[in-house]
This record gives structure tokens, sequence and C-alpha cells, in this order.
């Protein structure tokens, strides 16, 4: 009789502890009562189940999941092999659509987003997968969204990692940068003759206007050759420089010749 009590209460300790679940915060509880979904999901806390009727068959998270999606090799639109990986961040919104619409919807949006990671980047050339980026990552996150929304996931974003390519087109790209570089630097240099060309035009016309500018100039010029070292140098004066004395000269010469023919 105590042997019976015995093994009486050990099944209801183990049929009470089948029916006591705990669920986390993060976390709730997809229940099914004899094979068929309940209607209604249960969680967080302490919840309760009808022992052999009740099942818990999955306590799905709630978190924003982080899936990192494996290297793809993906041929551009203008035909270049490269290989792309990326991170899709996404969570579950209706936990009952997760567990009843697919078998394993983790793997399943893995393998979603590997699919459409290739698709997608098939349909671009080289240059806009590097340099518009965001919009094709706008563009992935769209295209997963729609077609995880049956499985109750939102994916909140996708990023294009890393891209790796060929050595050879590695190369390719640096001697197309340095060529690019070159031509900058060549309509820098350009601009700036231009423009030092037009200073000296504005200068020409400026000294063309002030004789007294000109004066000015040579005499300038003069001391800056004095500063050099001792040599001879023949320097042409401007005729302006004298033209005030030459009328002097020739007023005194009448009235010197006047004087002598008086005397």
């Amino acid at each position: 009789m105590s042997l019976t009590l015995l093994v009486l209460v050990v099944l209801g300790v183990m049929l009470l502890a089948s029916a006591i679940k705990i669920v986390k915060e993060y976390e709730q509880a997809v229940i099914f009562r004899l094979g068929k979904y309940i209607g209604k999901l249960k969680g967080p806390g302490i919840i309760f189940l009808w022992p052999i009727i009740d099942k818990m068959e999955r306590k799905v998270d709630l978190r924003v999941i982080t899936l990192d999606v494996p290297p793809q090799d993906v041929i551009t639109r203008d035909n270049v092999s490269v290989k792309v990986n990326a991170v899709v961040y996404y969570r579950v919104m209706d936990p009952n659509k997760a567990v009843i619409q697919v078998e394993n919807y983790h793997l399943a949006t893995s393998q979603k987003a590997q699919t459409t990671l290739r698709s997608v980047l098939g349909e671009v050339e080289l240059d806009e997968l590097l340099a518009h980026r965001e919009k094709i990552n706008s563009r992935l996150q769209e295209i997963l969204d729609r077609e995880t929304d049956p499985w109750g996931i939102k994916v909140s974003s996708v990023e294009v990692k890393h891209v790796d390519l060929p050595q050879e087109m590695q190369r390719a790209m640096a001697r197309q940068a340095e060529a690019e570089r070159e031509r900058r630097s060549k309509v820098i240099n350009a601009e700036g003759e231009y423009q030092a060309a037009q200073r000296l035009v504005e200068a020409a016309k400026m000294i063309a206007s002030s004789p007294v500018a000109l004066q000015l100039r040579f005499l300038q010029t003069l001391s800056e050759i004095a500063t050099e070292n001792s040599s001879t140098i023949v320097f042409p004066i401007p005729i302006d420089l004298v033209q005030h004395l030459i009328p002097q000269r020739q007023g005194m010469n009448p009235e010197k010749s006047s004087s002598q023919e008086k005397a």
C-alpha cells in the first residue's frame, strides 16, 4: 500500500512538473492542444499546461536576431565575378506563423537571404555595387521583408559587409585611380597657369595705363639686381626717365646763343 502511494506521488510530481513551464520575458510559447493550435500565445512568466493534452511546441525568441550571410559568388551585370557577404537583422513578429507556416524560420530566412543577395547583385554593375551600397541595402531589405512576411518575420535591415574583388580587377582599379589622380593634377596645374596668365595680363594693362608705375617697376628691378653678386649688367634706360630733362637743355641753348649775339 505504501509502495503504491509512493508511485502515485512520484507520478503526480512528474505530471505537475510537466504542466508547469517558465517562459522568459523576451519569449512567447506556442501551445498545441491535441495537435491543434489553441489560438493564443502564452508567456512570459509561469504557464500551466494540461498534462498529456497540451504540448508546448516551441518557445519563440522575440528579440532582434542577427543573421550572418556567408560569402556568395556573384557575377555582376558587367560580368565581374565577386564574393559578397552580408548581415541581416530581423525579428519574429508573429510566433504563430513562424512555427506553423515554416519548419525552421531561421534556416529559411538564411536561405532566402542568400538567394536574394545573388539575384539582386547580379542585376547591378560593379561600380554601382561599390558606390551605391545604401541603395542596394534598401532594395535587399524590401525584398526580404516581403518574402518573409508570410512567416511572421520582419526584416529591419540588410547590410552588405564586404565585397571581395579578384586580383586582376584590383590592379585594374588601382591603375584607373592613378590615371584619375594624374588627370586631376594636370587640370589643377593648367588652372593655375591660366589664373597666373590672367593676373599678368591685368598687371600689364595697369602698368600700360600708368607710366609712373612702369618707372617704379624699373627702379625696383634695379634694386633687385644690385643685391645680386657683383657683375656687369647692361640695362637700357627708358627714355621716359630723362625726357623731362630734354626741354630744359633745349631751352637753355637759345638763351646762351642770344646772350652771345648781344655780346
